[in-house]
């Protein structure tokens, strides 16, 4: 038995991310993201206004009159998310954390994609896969990745998201659109889009999503700061009250950010930037508009 504050956290999320899709995102998530391919649906008469291009001339022939063959999409995806639960997710100087936030995500997502219809699955991870729950259908199955995403006690505290990346390419053999939902810290130079990563998404369509908080730029105005990296443990102090120690903090950390958004534009696979001071829905709305702009 799950305990009550952590049932509420979970309907909490449920209710709020349920209404986000229901009042902010109506029909976009099913008109960006479609079918893998179309199936035959009727033979019928031709009407006025019917595209000339979709007349059977066969049938149209042998019966004197003419006829159009109708088609309809096979609207059945698989959606993965793949959510990092390493200990950088903890950070945060909102209300939220980065952690809370990718939940939150997640679960908009998740919402979209059950209402179209569509299988849900999700891999959460640290530096190993350490959960894996198989797409399936319903809305209790949306209630049942929530939870698990919410209670789910990391392992471990390292960050691999080539691997997670790998396993989704092992266990998913039909073409999935995966969201890989993390904050992408890796130590300074580390590689996010490797030689596989590029082979997976060649099969795959992977969409990151970038959790970030404004604190991870900037040091207090003031004082002697202990900085610790959650996931290694490794800690320095820092003279917050030396300017030239805040601007050459902010300046790498800065670097540090752009260099992975430089290796996404590099492999040409969309990210979506989503802070813990912004709304997820506005981010996710904003980008099923600008993929809806890029298909005309």
């Amino acid at each position: 038995m799950l305990p009550h504050d952590i049932i509420k956290k979970i309907k909490k999320v449920h209710i709020r991310t349920g209404r986000m899709v229901n009042t902010l995102m109506a029909g976009q998530y099913r008109s960006v993201f479609r079918g893998a391919g179309i199936e035959f649906e009727e033979v019928r008469d031709y009407a006025p206004g019917d595209e000339v291009k979709s007349i059977d001339w066969k049938v149209s022939a042998r019966l004197g009159r003419p006829f159009i063959k109708r088609y309809r999409e096979e609207r059945e995806l698989v959606v993965m998310l793949l959510v990092d639960l390493s200990a950088s997710g903890r950070f945060g100087t909102r209300p939220e954390s980065k952690q809370e936030l990718a939940v939150e995500t997640a679960a908009i997502l998740a919402f979209n994609a059950i209402r179209s219809n569509d299988k849900v699955g999700a891999i959460l991870f640290t530096d190993q896969v350490e959960r894996y729950i198989p797409p399936k259908k319903g809305s209790g199955h949306v209630w049942r990745v929530i939870k698990e995403i919410v209670t789910h006690a990391p392992q471990h505290r390292g960050t691999d998201i080539a691997g997670a990346v790998a396993f989704l390419a092992r266990v998913c053999r039909k073409h999935a659109v995966a969201f890989v939902i993390s904050d992408f810290l890796l130590p300074r130079g580390g590689i996010v889009v490797d030689r596989a990563m590029r082979a997976v998404s060649r099969k795959h369509e992977l969409i990151q999503i970038r959790i970030s908080d404004p604190g991870e730029f900037v040091l207090p105005p003031a004082g002697i700061v202990r900085v610790r990296d959650l996931e290694t443990g490794r800690q320095m102090l820092l003279d917050a009250s030396h300017a030239g120690t805040r601007t050459l903090y902010e300046r790498r950390c800065r670097q540090a950010f752009k260099a992975v958004g430089d290796q996404f534009k590099a492999a040409g696979l969309d990210c979506i930037e989503i802070r813990t001071d912004h709304s997820a829905a506005d981010a996710l709305t904003r980008y099923f508009r600008l993929r809806e702009k890029r298909k005309r």
